[in-house]
């Protein structure tokens, strides 16, 4: 859990995703239209994959992928991401983790 909790803090957007999940691939697309570029690990194809996965889980990400960590917290999945758009509040959160200027 170290490992994903480190990796999330690295970045001011880090997406976990797997290669074949076009939500995942979504939510990606949705952040970089705010002109942030967040950070992607690819679960299916990293080295510690697994381990990322079971501690994603052990987070409580449910299903696992995608899971967003923006202003190096950890914001959710598809749900909450979608949520926070739709509320108008996903750009200042952006902002306030410095992953877009205006």
């Amino acid at each position: 859990m170290d490992m994903v909790m480190k990796l999330g803090a690295s970045s001011a957007v880090v997406i976990f995703t797997k290669s074949s999940c076009c939500i995942s691939h979504t939510i990606e697309t949705l952040i970089r239209s705010f002109g942030a570029n967040p950070t992607v690990y690819e679960l299916d194809t990293h080295p510690n994959g697994k381990q990322m996965e079971k501690a994603l889980i052990e987070l409580g990400c449910q299903p696992n992928v995608p899971a967003i960590f923006i202003g190096k917290e950890l914001v959710g999945g598809t749900n909450e991401i979608m949520s926070l758009n739709v509320r108008g509040k996903l750009k200042q959160l952006l902002i306030r983790a410095n992953a877009i200027w205006v």
